[in-house]
């Protein structure tokens, strides 16, 4: 703790990224492939009949806005922080569970009760970049929303390697900035719905909340693994 303490922070962010750099390397695109390959899977072949999700007055505020697909794609950085910030083994483990965990919980929710977002009044020949995410993600596995629910998750995780590492107030304010913003673009791009995103709010952050829980008693546990 003193070490940390008057180590500057940046100088600890820059010893933590290349512990263990080969399983953060190969264990991070390995999982967005495994999450991919069952995602699209589950989105091609559900159990039932999709339901479509209804627009809510939060809906009718927030017009489409074709500028949010960049942060909407960032969704990919962004989850890819928390890991290569962390330094031992048993960390990683333990974060690539419970994010595997709420992703395996949307993937059965998507399963066994399909649901998509209502088709929207929008010519996406105009707005290629969103049309070609269209093409690609079908409107399908809407609720709860895995984007929310894996940027929620990532944002309180960074938020509490940050204050471990005692990064100033301004990057942390950047990370919930960041993240607001990634929640907010899968309304603007019409990739979602409001109940999928107060779904997947709930999804992310009780899932974030139960594994930093687990962390710090496993932390306080003498010889706990």
């Amino acid at each position: 703790m003193k070490n940390s303490q008057q180590t500057p922070w940046h100088r600890q962010i820059a010893a933590a990224i290349p512990q263990h750099i080969y399983l953060k390397g190969i264990g991070t695109p390995i999982f967005f492939g495994l999450f991919f390959g069952a995602y699209f899977y589950v989105l091609k072949a559900p159990a039932y009949p999709t339901t479509v999700m209804p627009f809510t007055w939060l809906d009718q505020m927030i017009s489409f806005q074709p500028w949010a697909m960049p942060l909407y794609v960032s969704l990919w950085v962004y989850v890819s922080l928390p890991p290569a910030l962390l330094a031992t083994r048993r960390e990683l483990y333990r974060y690539g569970m419970a994010m595997a965990g709420t992703c395996l919980a949307g993937l059965i929710v998507f399963y066994f009760w399909p649901t998509a977002v209502p088709a929207a009044d929008i010519d996406w020949a105009r707005y290629p970049e969103v049309g070609f995410l269209k093409s690609v993600d079908a409107a399908g596995n809407a609720f709860p929303s895995l984007h929310v629910a894996t940027a929620i998750f990532s944002g309180i995780w960074l938020d509490r390697l940050l204050r471990r590492f005692g990064a100033p107030q301004w990057s942390r304010l950047f990370n919930w900035m960041w993240c607001i913003g990634i929640i907010y673009s899968t309304l603007a791009t019409r990739q979602h719905v409001a109940l999928d995103v107060w779904a997947g709010l709930m999804l992310g952050g009780v899932a974030a909340w139960l594994s930093l829980r687990h962390r710090a008693y496993a932390a306080l546990t003498p010889g706990r693994i």
